[in-house]
Parts: C-alpha cells; sequence; structure tokens
C-alpha cells in the first residue's frame, strides 16, 4: 500500500530525498544534574560514562537505561562521517524531537539552540563539518518539572498519579542528516480545493534566486502523470497553482477518505540551466473538510466521525515507537475494530503515523500536549511551538481537526476568566491564519469559547442515563445544566452557534484489577464489558444531533488499565465484536 517514494524508516516521509544519513543507534551519554558540563566544556572532549541507544529516552527499558527518575540535563555523544561524493553539498542535521530544549555542538563549536518538545527543528552544520569521518556532534538536553513549558501526560512529581506517566527527557525522535545543493527546497506547502479541481504549491527556497532556475512540479497516481507543472524561481517564496482535470482519468479527480485514500505524488525538481540541482519527492490527498448545518463534512459529505483515543504510549519506549513496524500494528488494530480515525491525545506524533493514516485512510485529530499554569511564559512557549507544530504537519490530508487545548488544561480559569478566553481566541485565529481549511477545536470537552465543533466529554457508564441527560440538546448548548459534573459546554459570555456536537471522550472501561484504574466501576467479563460498551456506544449514535464520537482508550497506558488492548498490545475482548457494534 504503500506509496512509490516511500522509504522504510525515512523520518518525514511527506518531504522525501535521496542523500541522508541516519544517526540513530548507539550514543555516548551522561546525566549532568549540577549543570557543570557547559562550564567543564564537555563539547569539546565529551566523556561519557553510560551508553544510550537514540531515539530513546533515559527513562525507558528500550534505551539500554530504563532510569525513571528525573534528570534536568543530560547530554549525548557520537561521531559521523561524511559519505564521498557529498562535497560542496550543505548538510543539515535534523532532530524530530528533543524534550526540552537542546543545546547543539559540532566538532566542538556550538551550533544553536532549539526550545520545545514535540516540534523538529534542524541546523545547518556545513561550515562545522570536515570531510569523512570523525566529526562529532555533541547534543545538551535540559528538561525541567515547570508546568508552563508543554508537557501533555509526562509528570511533574516524583511519582506517576491520575493520568500522568512517566516524563520524556531529552532525544526521543530520530536524529539525521541531510545533504543538499546550496540551492534547494526549505519546504512546500500544499493545498487542495476540492471544489476547483486543483492544488497549490507554495515554496520557499534556500539559496540565491535567479531567473535561471526552474521549479518543476510532477503530479502522478499510480505511476500515471496527471500534470506537470513549472515556474520561475526568481524569488526566495512563490506559489503555483494546477487543475488535475486529467484526459487519462476520464476527467476524473480521485479524493481521498477513509473509504477510498487516494495519493497523488508529486516530484519537485529544481534545475539550473537544465542541471536537476534538488529534488524532492511527496504526496498530497484531495479532500476538503467543511461544516454545514450543524454536521462536519469530508469532500462535501456528512461523514460520522468514529474515532478512539491514543495516547502513543508503548511499555518499553514509552512516547517512541519502538518500529515503522509497530506503528503499522496499531493503526491495523484501529482499524480493525471498527474506528475510522484516532484523537491522538496530548502527544504530537511521528511523522510515520501520520503517514500511515494518510496511506490507510484513518482521520486524525492532531493535539498539542498541555502547560499546567497560566501566565506570559507559558503563552509564549505554547504559542511558539503549536504554530511549528502546525506548519510541520499541514501537508498530511488524514489530519482534520486542530485540538491546541484539552479540558482547560494550563487555562484553568477559562470559565470566567477574560484573559484566558482571549487566549484561546487568539490560537484559534492565528491557526486559522496558517490553516483556514481545518476546523480548530478550542478547549476539547467543555468551556468552549469559540471552536468549530462542540466537543463534549462523558463518561457516564448507563446507555439510558445518558440519552436522558441529552434529550434536550438546548439544555446542554444554553449552559443550563453541567455535563459533566460541573462543567459546562461553554464558558460564560459564549453562545452556542450551531455547530456539530462531538462526544469526544467516553467509555474508559476497565476490567477488574487492583494494579491501575479507568472509568466509573471495573467489570468482571468480557459479557458485562460488551453489555456497557454496547450500551453507552448505540445511545451516543441514537442521539441525532450528535456526529460523531471518541472512545477511550486503544490500549493501557502504565496505571491507566482502561485500553480495548493491554499495553502490549493483546486484545482483551474480541475486535470483531467491538467492531460490530461500532459499524451497527
Amino acid at each position: 500500500m504503500a506509496i512509490g517514494s516511500y522509504r522504510k524508516d525515512y523520518p518525514r516521509p511527506q518531504f522525501v530525498r535521496e542523500d541522508w544519513l541516519n544517526l540513530n543507534g548507539e550514543w555516548d551519554f551522561r546525566f549532568d544534574d549540577a549543570d557543570e558540563g557547559e562550564t567543564g566544556e564537555w563539547y569539546r572532549a565529551f566523556s561519557g560514562d553510560r551508553k544510550i541507544e537514540v531515539p530513546f529516552a533515559y527513562e525507558t527499558k528500550a534505551s539500554g537505561i530504563g532510569e525513571e527518575k528525573f534528570h534536568p540535563y543530560v547530554w549525548y555523544h557520537r561521531t559521523f562521517g561524511v559519505p564521498a561524493g557529498q562535497e560542496g553539498k550543505r548538510v543539515l542535521l535534523h532532530f524530530q524531537a528533543v524534550d526540552y530544549a537542546a543545546k547543539v555542538w559540532v566538532n566542538g563549536e556550538y551550533v544553536g539552540r532549539h526550545e520545545g518538545g514535540y516540534s523538529a527543528f534542524t541546523f545547518d552544520v556545513t561550515r562545522f563539518v570536515k570531510p569523512g569521518e570523525g566529526n562529532a556532534v555533541v547534543v545538551k538536553a535540559e528538561d525541567s518539572d515547570s508546568c508552563t513549558q508543554p508537557r501533555g501526560k509526562q509528570r511533574w512529581r516524583k511519582d506517576n498519579f491520575g493520568c500522568w506517566y512517566v516524563q520524556t527527557t531529552g532525544i526521543w525522535q530520530t536524529v539525521w542528516l541531510e545533504f543538499v545543493e546550496p540551492r534547494h527546497l526549505h519546504s512546500v506547502k500544499i493545498t487542495p480545493d476540492v471544489d476547483a479541481n486543483a492544488v497549490r504549491f507554495d515554496y520557499r527556497l534556500e539559496g540565491a534566486p535567479s531567473p535561471d532556475l526552474k521549479l518543476t512540479a510532477r503530479i502522478t497516481m499510480d505511476g500515471e502523470l496527471i500534470k506537470e507543472l513549472s515556474v520561475a524561481a526568481d524569488r526566495a517564496y512563490l506559489s503555483a497553482g494546477v487543475e488535475l482535470i486529467s484526459e487519462a482519468r476520464e476527467w476524473r479527480v480521485e479524493h481521498w477518505s477513509p473509504h477510498s485514500p487516494k495519493l497523488y505524488e508529486v516530484e519537485f525538481t529544481l534545475a539550473d540551466g537544465g542541471k536537476v540541482v534538488d529534488r524532492v519527492f511527496s504526496y498530497f490527498g484531495m479532500r476538503k473538510v467543511s461544516i454545514e448545518k450543524g454536521k462536519v463534512l469530508l469532500n462535501n459529505q456528512p461523514i460520522y466521525q468514529r474515532l478512539i483515543l491514543d495516547q502513543g504510549y508503548w511499555p518499553d519506549s514509552h512516547l517512541t515507537p519502538p518500529s515503522e513496524e509497530a506503528i503499522i500494528a496499531d493503526i491495523d488494530h484501529i482499524l480493525a475494530m471498527g474506528y475510522n480515525g484516532v484523537r491522538k491525545h496530548q502527544k504530537i506524533e511521528d511523522p510515520r503515523f501520520l503517514y500511515w493514516c494518510d496511506v490507510k485512510g484513518v482521520l486524525v485529530w492532531s493535539e498539542v500536549p498541555a502547560a499546567y499554569e497560566f501566565n506570559d511564559e507559558a503563552v509564549e512557549r505554547f504559542t511558539k511551538e503549536w504554530l511549528d507544530i502546525v506548519r510541520q504537519h499541514y501537508n498530511h490530508p488524514c489530519i482534520i481537526t486542530w485540538v491546541p487545548f484539552n479540558e482547560s488544561w494550563g487555562i484553568g480559569n477559562i470559565f470566567t476568566d477574560r484573559k484566558q478566553q482571549l487566549f484561546t481566541e487568539s490560537i484559534y485565529y492565528l491557526t486559522k491564519s496558517i490553516d483556514p481549511h481545518r476546523p480548530v477545536v478550542v478547549n476539547d470537552g467543555w468551556e468552549h469559547t469559540i471552536s468549530d465543533i462542540l466537543t463534549l466529554h462523558d463518561y457516564e457508564e448507563s446507555g439510558a442515563a445518558f440519552l436522558k441527560r441529552y434529550a434536550d440538546k438546548d439544555i446542554i448548548t444554553d449552559n443550563e445544566i453541567a455535563h459533566n459534573k460541573h462543567k459546562y459546554a461553554l464558558a460564560q459570555g459564549y453562545a452556542y452557534r450551531g455547530q456539530p456536537i462531538i462526544i469526544s471522550e467516553f467509555g474508559g472501561i476497565a476490567f477488574r484489577s487492583d494494579k491501575g484504574w479507568g472509568y466509573g466501576n471495573q467489570v468482571d467479563s468480557e459479557a458485562a464489558f460488551l453489555e456497557r460498551f454496547r450500551g453507552i456506544t448505540q445511545a451516543i449514535k441514537d442521539v441525532d444531533y450528535i456526529c460523531g464520537y471518541c472512545y477511550t482508550q486503544v490500549t493501557d497506558v502504565q496505571q491507566e488499565v482502561n485500553g480495548l488492548l493491554t499495553e502490549a498490545r493483546e486484545p482483551k475482548v474480541d475486535p470483531a465484536k467491538i467492531r460490530e457494534i461500532n459499524l451497527a
């Protein structure tokens, strides 16, 4: 099912080049609790006392260390070689994710710093490297227990509590090198227009633009040429659009959807006087997300979303997928149980996960990890990282909803606090300024401000009780009752505007155990589980104004034992029976 440009384990599947070097594997490693490494110039002569398997955080068994105690400063070191044939090219050092901040040195020289545990970043290290072997890269990762940094489900206390788990410190996604000509493509923003049967490419170039440079996009599907478009690369930023109508396809444009996840492949080439200086492979899906008359539409047709909450944790590697095969297996489990999408909860996932959701037709709600305090520092940190994330993942057709806030985390007084309300409004409009084509859910669960979808969290066990509570839509949307204990649908000062309504958390059923917790009463048997699961799922579907749901959750996560699968991905109940209920 993979597209033609697919490269196994390639860390950025939507922007693929041939010349790259994976730096994952064994690195030298050292804790630095006293923060003496910079003063001691460890970046010049590193003496690690441990080995670590990158990209796994030291807290995980997969790292080879497996120490869960928090350490605020950790150091990494490894050597690498520049392959022959790369002379004269720029050397780009990519980090897919380092939590929370990273300082980087190459061959003893300071390269730069990045802050944000869930966004990717790149340094051009050309002037620091030497040909051949013997180059050294050193990384200092800085973390904290501060609740002003976006941390999601990472604990800030000594031990796990509630639904917060062992922290993730340092490198936790792929580190890699890429070799490019001085003039090359920095990025391409791809925007489909289903109604116009067209696609637009917004290019950003690195290096001096020139009228002699030509940028070409060659669009294919299943190996068949659909369209080719060329423009003069005479500016650093340029745009070009093209209709996808093709006689070869009988004037039909293929749309992306869960039922038919058709992807167009595109090869971008940058040529200087006829000589290709850069070639990048990508893809896109022709799909449109819109809202009309209280429904979410996909490609102008209502879609009922059967989502499942997915926190993306593994027992031995935590936030880091243990392998690409493990990513695919998780997606296949989700599809086998009758779900058509995931709400990726409090995690920005590995791009390979999003790639396979693109390929397999899985809808994704992309939700950023939360901070847990509200002040100027938290606002600044959150805003910068969120905008980076939206830009970096914009091209994935599988992402159909952005979720910047969840359950008032980090905005605890939003129900009445105008300052916090305005913060969520600003994030809404900033998101829309980059991406006006997807719904934005502002404060998933309750106390919404200007959200495009009204999402409600409700862990009611009884289907009958649920139907009684939601029989009158107006008493929910007019804030006459608290739908979740003391929580209301809307923040004070905001009115319901006819948005679609989705129950975006429910269920959380756990089998009886003394090792963890679920929502409500625990059950003793598969029969009891299925009775409750069927009752509450069907009740949601029976409410005609609700247009989707999200069940909690795919797998157990540490002390949370309310998954449909164990942490080891073993089904607790027959997946076929879950599928039957979902599709009933």
